[in-house]
């Protein structure tokens, strides 16, 4: 890892609008130093694990698409106008 500098500390402090005292410049850079060298630790620890994609995996049932008839959806309908659901307006409008 290489050695945070006074100049990117400053610059740091500048852009994060905090005000650093001159004697914690050299505290401070070894705590970042500490923190990114644990954050490339990290990542090349996860690197090396793999684990199996479930991201959009249905487990429980096949994906597959069902045809039905949906004028009886519609009839069961309390308020309905030609093919749409009428329902309470949820919001208000401006006129």
């Amino acid at each position: 890892m290489t050695k945070i500098s006074k100049e990117e500390i400053l610059k740091l402090a500048t852009i994060s609008n905090i005000a650093i005292e001159p004697h914690e410049i050299e505290p401070l850079a070894q705590q970042l130093e500490d923190v990114l060298t644990y954050a490339a630790r990290v990542t090349q620890l996860a690197a090396d694990v793999q684990e199996p994609s479930t991201k959009n995996v249905n487990v429980l049932r096949e994906d597959c698409a069902v045809s039905t008839d949906s004028e009886l959806v519609r009839a069961q309908a309390p308020a309905r106008e030609q093919d749409f659901f009428v329902v309470p307006a949820v919001l208000e409008s401006e006129k």
